[in-house]
């Protein structure tokens, strides 16, 4: 496994995998804390796992979390999503920097989302499943919200969106939560 620094964005990561394939299928070791170690992020610092499960088209996102942020490692596990992460930490080189990763079932690369940037994905397959291994539990008065449509970003979704959640849908622009937030 090895550490890839994401240029646009201060503090992120891909961790790519060298997954063991033969005729069985593949091995891949998604997760290794001396090669998380390396890049200066403490591999004892996370506090939960979970698990999401979209359909095609899907969008879930921009969230962050407010107070200290939220760190987290974003796995698609199985099928195919566009990733997104936006850094929104004020003192940041790379603040309102985007980037765009195209996470796979079948490449297992993670992502490192540091605390302070909003996150999210657009499903590009049926089914698509997400994995998260966040720094710190989570806590829904927290939750901040960005428009996933909001014309400042400019995210290009490559499909159009098929379902929101009430919170996705009704969620403020990028100016109006980062108003709420401080």
């Amino acid at each position: 496994m090895k550490a890839i620094p994401v240029p646009a964005i201060a503090g992120a990561y891909l961790f790519e995998p060298a997954p063991h394939v033969d005729t069985r299928g593949f091995f891949s070791r998604t997760f290794d804390r001396e090669v998380v170690r390396s890049v200066g992020i403490d591999p004892d610092g996370f506090a939960q796992d979970s698990l999401s499960r979209s359909a095609k088209g899907v969008i879930r996102g921009m969230h962050l979390r407010s107070g200290r942020g939220e760190a987290k490692l974003v796995r698609c596990s199985y099928g195919e999503v566009f990733d997104v992460v936006v850094d929104l930490r004020p003192g940041s080189p790379t603040f309102r920097n985007l980037e765009f990763f195209q996470l796979s079932g079948d490449t297992q690369v993670t992502v490192y989302v540091p605390a302070g940037c909003a996150h999210g994905f657009q499903a590009l397959t049926e089914p698509a499943d997400v994995s998260y291994r966040i720094d710190r539990p989570h806590d829904p008065a927290e939750d901040v919200a960005i428009a996933y449509d909001d014309p400042e970003l400019a995210i290009p979704w490559p499909l159009p969106p098929t379902l929101l959640s009430d919170r996705d849908r009704l969620a403020p622009s990028l100016a109006d939560a980062l108003r709420m937030r401080r």
